[in-house]
């Protein structure tokens, strides 16, 4: 079986064809992501410009990731899963789109952020808090997530935009009249142009 094939067979799935045929549901699962990634992610750069020393700075860095861990877990559950939905339901024209495909990298590479830096960062913000200064481990933290999570934004914003060669239009510029027609059918004769 091809990756086309099992995309859209996942996509032509039940759950996925009535979703994405659904004039209420596609686009209140939509809205859910976007408000869920704006949740999540103003919670990822308050707790990454604290690390930095750029916000919050009376506040101490354990208040700040303990408080904002729940509204964190909050956003990313409902993020992941409407996610899930969105691109599923889309998955045919999702799989090869290179955008999609350096999103879900991304997000891999979150996951592999998050276990360097639990027990030396975000698991010990109590010494980070008795050090005289933010250590350079954090910084680096909170410098990669920023970096992770805003290609990640970006990407899937680009997603939307990408088109496979063959499915462009064909522009004005690249119509030429075939030559070898005959006059009466030349006016409607058109190639397109090589490059």
């Amino acid at each position: 079986m091809s990756a086309a094939s099992i995309a859209n067979a996942i996509q032509n799935t039940d759950f996925f064809t009535a979703m994405r045929e659904s004039e209420l549901v596609y686009p209140i699962v939509l809205s859910l992501h976007l408000t869920s990634i704006a949740v999540f992610g103003g919670m990822i750069l308050m707790t990454d410009l604290r690390l930095l020393g750029l916000a919050m700075q009376k506040r101490t860095v354990t208040d700040v990731v303990t408080q904002l861990r729940v509204w964190k877990y909050v956003g990313f559950v409902i993020m992941i899963s409407c996610g899930i939905m969105l691109g599923g339901a889309k998955f045919g024209t999702y799989y090869d789109n290179p955008y999609f495909q350096m999103k879900m990298s991304l997000l891999f590479l979150v996951g592999v952020h998050a276990m360097v830096f639990r027990r030396s960062v975000y698991g010990n913000t109590a010494n980070i808090d008795r050090a005289p200064e933010v250590p350079r481990v954090a910084k680096v933290a909170a410098c990669l997530s920023l970096a992770l999570w805003l290609g990640i934004m970006s990407c899937g914003r680009w997603i939307a935009y990408f088109e496979r060669p063959e499915d462009r239009p064909v522009r004005k510029a690249e119509l030429i009249i075939d030559r070898t027609a005959t006059p009466d059918l030349q006016s409607q004769h058109y190639t397109r142009g090589q490059s």
